[in-house]
């Protein structure tokens, strides 16, 4: 077998690796953060969002946070401050993500179940710890009981995560489980 290789590499070139140019940089006076680039392009002074304007938003946002500020990492465990209206979003087994709003109660906890991008993130992404309870407050049941439904999840911003949760602990983990109702779908339990 090692001939076979030998050959190989020696009569078929290899690729050259994919080498991007660094992203231009942040123009001097930028100050539009991610919320602002999408409020233009909805008001329709924009077209689209694309790089490298996020990217420059992303590092204008970045470069606005504390720095004795806790940025969130996978394991975190928040505890809700007060009753609060959040937003969640849907998973499908579908090119689509749904969503809504509904409550988060004063004391029921969410984790960082995946490490959130970056040393210093904007944001991530949580599950509620006692999952099924907020599903079936939130989520509808005609939603639910579908087919194609993946399961619920949340996504904060750092900043929101500091004013409106309290970090009770770090390295919590969840088990992972499968709920056979319609197909296997992912979804997270305590244990």
């Amino acid at each position: 077998m090692n001939w076979i290789r030998k050959l190989f590499s020696t009569h078929f070139a290899q690729p050259a690796p994919v080498v991007r140019p660094p992203p231009p940089p942040m123009p001097e006076g930028w100050n539009l953060t991610l919320d602002d680039l999408f409020a233009e392009m909805q008001a329709g002074k924009r077209k689209s969002v694309g790089k490298p304007e996020m990217d420059w938003a992303k590092e204008y946002e970045t470069g606005l946070l504390p720095e004795n500020m806790h940025f969130p990492k996978k394991g975190d465990l928040y505890e809700s401050l007060a009753d609060q209206q959040i937003e969640y979003m849907t998973a499908w087994a579908a090119p689509y993500t749904g969503g809504g709003t509904g409550s988060l109660l004063k004391g029921e906890r969410i984790w960082i179940h995946s490490e959130p991008v970056g040393e210093k993130p904007l944001g991530a992404y949580a599950l509620p710890v006692e999952y099924e309870k907020v599903e079936e407050r939130m989520v509808k049941a005609a939603e639910r009981e579908t087919e194609k439904y993946g399961g619920m999840y949340f996504y904060f911003k750092t900043v929101e995560l500091e004013k409106n949760f309290r970090l009770i602990e770090t390295g919590f983990k969840g088990q992972k489980w499968i709920r056979r109702k319609h197909g296997a779908i992912n979804l997270w339990r305590i244990g």
